[in-house]
């Protein structure tokens, strides 16, 4: 038996970089437990190497796994896992750190709760650059645990909170079955299900994790759990059914017509509450074309008056004809002139265009005086009205690359 308490697993990736940053703060940590750190490595091919070898000859507890081939980061993931030998273990990116209190806590609680095989919690977004914690991700009042194969209040507490399992210490015993694949089916609340499945699962009100919001290193780098955010709702709600599954078949959950119903609507409301994130970040990324997707859909499902949504309803149709009309343009091959007829603003418009991306080589202009044969096959036009359309079909102008409002709009409906 090992007498180490905590293995702290941290999987990567040719982040030297960020490497060294979590592991300078892990040198910052003084926990009353021995503990170890388990790096596995995805056959990096930066320095990686060299950076653990050399914090391993500071006298930090690493112990190295590199992977002969890249796998992909679940079995990275899993490499780190199934090497840790603590009692208990827990997920480090390599770019986050910890709360060492919160840790303290956690560890003491599972210390003297041996019937929890995990501890969930919250855990704050970050601003390195400022040294300031921008926000928690999700809140809970109080400590709350949840009785071994208590499904169904497990599920409520979900819900209600809008919670996402996440962040957790986990007995190391729990993990061997726990943690197995799962794809279509989002693995935290999966992995939930397998947990409470086991044993109880408790929620600690206090944070003991910093994911960096804002790094220090690269300040405007793209996190790569905004992207599940914004396009995986189905594996949101894939893992909701999948927990809810699991609960069916412990003989946990009524499976009635009628329940069946109410467990759907509630999978329903979550995912689309989700999806309100999502058209939060597709906007901040100016595809108000997605944005609008996912506005059909929780409208549809009831929530069109969800405030990320309601405030767009105005705005959207026109910035859905800007972009609709700069894809159009930059999809034709040839086209190296937009005339912009009869607008009453074509300044602004031409630069909305430019801000959705239409290609540097397409020059935008005005109502031309003249028409010169040898351009009309290179010309794309957004037209004011079904009139000026009709009048530059008479010149020549390929009908299919002249638009008006409805060809952008028709089926922009708010």
């Amino acid at each position: 038996m090992s007498d180490i308490k905590l293995s702290i697993c941290i999987p990567t990736y040719n982040r030297e970089a960020y490497l060294r940053n979590a592991l300078e703060h892990c040198e910052t940590y003084n926990f009353s437990f021995p503990y170890e750190i388990v790096i596995s490595d995805n056959a990096s091919t930066d320095n990686t190497t060299q950076v653990v070898e050399e914090f391993i000859a500071k006298g930090l507890p690493i112990h190295y796994h590199r992977r002969a081939v890249n796998g992909g980061s679940g079995p990275n993931l899993a490499c780190a896992f199934h090497h840790a030998v603590g009692e208990y273990s827990i997920y480090l990116a390599d770019d986050d750190f910890l709360v060492p209190a919160g840790v303290e806590a956690a560890m003491a609680y599972l210390d003297a709760n041996p019937d929890v095989v995990a501890c969930q919690a919250p855990w704050y977004l970050y601003d390195e650059v400022h040294d300031r914690d921008l926000s928690q991700f999700y809140d809970i009042a109080e400590n709350t645990k949840f009785a071994q194969q208590n499904f169904i209040e497990l599920f409520q507490f979900i819900f209600n909170g809008h919670i996402f399992p996440e962040i957790g210490i986990y007995r190391s015993s729990a993990l061997r079955s726990a943690w197995v694949p799962r794809d279509f089916c989002f693995w935290a609340f999966s992995y939930l299900a397998h947990f409470v499945d086991q044993g109880a699962v408790t929620f600690l009100k206090q944070p003991f994790y910093r994911s960096v919001a804002v790094s220090k290193i690269a300040p405007a780098r793209q996190q790569a759990g905004n992207d599940d955010v914004m396009t995986a709702w189905d594996k949101y709600r894939g893992g909701l059914e999948y927990f809810l599954y699991i609960a069916a078949k412990r003989g946990k959950l009524n499976t009635s017509r009628e329940a069946r119903a109410v467990y759907d609507e509630m999978c329903k409301i979550f995912t689309l509450n989700r999806m309100s994130v999502a058209v939060r970040f597709w906007v901040a990324r100016k595809d108000f074309i997605k944005a609008y997707e996912l506005y059909t859909r929780m409208a549809l499902g009831g929530l069109g008056e969800h405030p990320e949504v309601a405030e767009l309803r105005h705005s959207l149709p026109m910035m859905v004809a800007i972009q609709t009309l700069t894809y159009q343009v930059n999809a034709t091959a040839g086209i190296n002139r937009l005339i912009l007829s009869g607008m009453a603003d074509p300044k602004s418009i031409g630069e909305m265009l430019r801000n959705m991306g239409l290609l540097p080589e397409i020059e935008i202009v005005a109502d031309p005086q003249t028409h010169d044969p040898a351009l009309l096959e290179k010309t794309a036009i957004f037209a004011a009205d079904m009139p000026r359309r009709e009048n530059f079909l008479k010149l020549g102008y390929k009908p299919n690359l002249i638009f008006i409002e409805t060809d952008l709009t028709q089926h922009v409906l708010i």
